[in-house]
């Protein structure tokens, strides 16, 4: 990648969807450059625009579960968890003895089976902890990882935002030809409005109007998943924090500013904040968890999970890079 591929990148991250001409414009690139770069980026694994329901939008919630199980199941556990369609993410300790999944569902009986019942279930589980999402201070969204913000000047970034459709929260009902729209976004989240119209039955103008709803209300988010490893991040980790309620709001605000850091929420459980890091090395990992954010007042403690991912939000990891949908 060159620094065009990075700077579309980022205008990726702030507008998913934003048209390649308006990019080229903003970029000072022409259209098909644009095109032809974004295409290379996606097949080469390195980037992901996808579609997906959020769950806080339509009533429901979002569950972390940390399983222990024993070392020689735990790739098993991890491959048959990232197979379903309602976990987000999929991640196993670098001992082995712990798999970690995002439940992302719109049925509560499906994320209470696999809780409660299923995984329990099995004799390679030792401990199943789950915990509830009490507050996102930061992802669910595709403008989340700061990594690469200083590659796009401020007035860049201030046009690109500017592509982005407005939001204006609200709740919206899911009707049942949605569900062909959010499997068109699904498996390409800058599908056509034409693609999402035939597969759902609607006329063109429907469909557009009914995204629209959807993107504008934040029922639906359009997110982007990108190949850390390639931009010379290798170290991947999730932060379990204990800390004082009189700040835990501002402990969670402090940590959505780092750029290391692409998810943050408050959580149920023994511990109640949680975030997930993204740095290049072990070193790097150290002066984030200890300079800065071990500096913030209120943290009483903080554990420090090194993980390998399996499944990002949008799609399963190989070999480093972002595999397309079957």
């Amino acid at each position: 990648m060159d620094r065009d591929d990075l700077r579309l990148i980022r205008a990726l991250q702030l507008a998913p969807r934003a048209g390649f001409a308006r990019l080229g414009e903003v970029l000072g690139m022409h259209e098909r450059t644009v095109s032809r770069r974004y295409n290379a980026l996606r097949r080469q694994g390195i980037v992901r625009i996808f579609g997906v329901v959020n769950p806080l939008a339509v009533g429901l919630q979002l569950w972390n579960v940390r399983v222990r199980c024993r070392p020689d199941a735990s790739e098993s556990l991890a491959q048959a968890l990232s197979s379903r369609p309602d976990v987000a993410w999929v991640g196993v300790d670098l001992a082995g003895a712990e798999v970690a999944f995002a439940v992302r569902t719109l049925s509560e009986e499906s994320r209470d089976l696999l809780v409660t019942r299923t995984l329990p279930r099995s004799a390679h589980v030792l401990d199943v902890e789950a915990s509830v999402v009490l507050h996102v201070f930061l992802g669910l969204g595709a403008h989340d990882w700061a990594g690469l913000r200083e590659v796009l000047s401020a007035a860049e970034t201030e046009e690109v935002v500017a592509c982005r459709p407005a939001e204006s929260g609200g709740q919206v009902t899911l009707e049942p030809h949605d569900s062909a729209i959010l499997d068109v976004l699904a498996a390409d989240g800058r599908a056509t409005t034409a693609e999402m119209a035939e597969a759902s039955g609607l006329s063109e103008g429907r469909a557009a109007r009914r995204l629209a709803t959807l993107l504008r209300t934040r029922t639906v988010v359009i997110d982007l998943d990108l190949a850390a490893t390639e931009f010379g991040f290798h170290t991947r980790a999730r932060l379990h924090l204990v800390v004082a309620p009189s700040r835990l709001h501002q402990v969670g605000e402090a940590l959505a500013a780092f750029p290391e850091i692409g998810f943050v929420a408050a959580t149920s459980g023994r511990d109640n904040l949680m975030a997930s890091v993204v740095c290049r090395d072990l070193d790097h990992l150290y002066e984030l968890t200890t300079a800065r954010i071990g500096s913030i007042e209120g943290i009483a403690s903080m554990e420090i999970v090194l993980r390998r991912i399996v499944k990002q939000s949008g799609g399963l990891i190989a070999d480093g890079r972002l595999v397309a949908p079957s």
